[in-house]
């Protein structure tokens, strides 16, 4: 089996670190640096203990590797879709860290050209391929729960002046860089919205957006509501979810189990006996634990073999990338309507 020949572009995002996923499958990855431009950056997140034996390049000799296969885009998030643009021109397939940028012109474009050279785009969504997610997505495709009615996501942390200047390099804040998690899986589970209400809030005098929320409604009756504040005190134990059906409901809590775990508890709740599922409420065991990005990076592997189709073509991207941006538009003011 060919290792897929991978670098990492950038290290100033914050989800960064994945490079140390890429480390420890050294049988599927063939790793052959990190490039990181900016001195200063490298100087700051360089630092990190994955990078410790890592080979640094610039983003020129990253680029022009011989037989490069593919790149994980980690720059910074305001510096992410022209990145991103310049591997796909280069020829390899991404992975994009999120948000998809404050501009959908821009992303659109990016996919556009993607599709065009039939180039992967897996944008790092990190509970896509948790099991606890997969779970839910499996009950509501199925049927488990029944006629859904509501859809309940909190992703708040609590952070500190630093955090808070990190978020002012942002428009809409928390909004922007954590409620997207929840729009995604929101689209996921429930196709494209047919209304999404911004409803996002300063709670300082700094002009930081501390206490996202927005509202989306979507066929059928069905509503949810994201909420993402980084000014709630215990916020990062109390990420969840909750679907609720006429049939049955699913709580998830917390969403990630030992700091950033991938793979949450997940409680069933039945009125009925529904085949290996009781009525009454339980909780569904889990398999081990396992590291936030290492499911989704071995999917990427195999999505570049071309062993599988990318389970989130294009459009979905799309999709996402404009519920994200109306679910800010309160902040960003841009006209990101859902609807075509």
């Amino acid at each position: 089996m060919n290792r897929i020949k991978i670098g990492q572009l950038g290290v100033g995002h914050m989800h960064a670190y994945k490079f140390g996923t890429l480390i420890r499958y050294p049988d599927i990855f063939d790793l052959v640096g990190v490039a990181e431009d900016d001195p200063h950056q490298r100087s700051i997140s360089g630092r990190h203990a994955v990078y410790q034996n890592a080979r640094w390049l610039d983003s020129d000799e990253l680029l022009s590797t011989p037989g490069l296969d593919a790149v994980l885009v980690e720059t910074e998030e305001r510096h992410l879709i022209p990145a991103a643009l310049r591997c796909i021109r280069a020829g390899k397939h991404i992975h994009l860290d999120k948000p998809g940028g404050e501009s959908l012109p821009a992303f659109q474009d990016l996919l556009a050209e993607a599709e065009r050279r039939s180039l992967t785009v897996q944008m790092g969504y990190m509970y896509r391929n948790s099991p606890a997610i997969r779970f839910c997505i499996e009950a509501v495709r199925g049927g488990l729960l029944g006629r859904i009615s509501t859809f309940d996501a909190v992703m708040s942390r609590h952070d500190g002046e630093a955090f808070r200047q990190v978020l002012k390099t942002f428009r809409a804040g928390a909004s922007y860089i954590f409620l997207c998690h929840l729009v995604d899986l929101a689209v996921i589970l429930f196709g494209k919205p047919e209304r999404i209400i911004p409803l996002s809030t300063c709670t300082r005098n700094d002009g930081v957006v501390d206490n996202g929320l927005a509202v989306i409604e979507f066929a059928g009756g069905l509503t949810a509501t994201l909420r993402a504040s980084i000014v709630e005190a215990g916020g990062f134990q109390r990420r969840n979810l909750v679907i609720c059906g006429d049939k049955g409901s699913i709580e998830v809590r917390p969403l990630e189990l030992e700091g950033d775990r991938a793979g949450g508890r997940v409680f069933l709740t039945l009125l009925d006996d529904v085949g290996e599922f009781k009525k009454g409420t339980h909780e569904i065991p889990q398999p081990p634990l396992e590291d936030r990005y290492d499911g989704q990076l071995l999917e990427f592997a195999r999505i570049v073999r071309g062993e599988i189709a990318n389970p989130y073509p294009y459009d979905h991207e799309l999709l996402v990338q404009r519920c994200v941006l109306n679910a800010c538009s309160d902040w960003l003011g841009n006209d990101t309507s859902v609807n075509p």
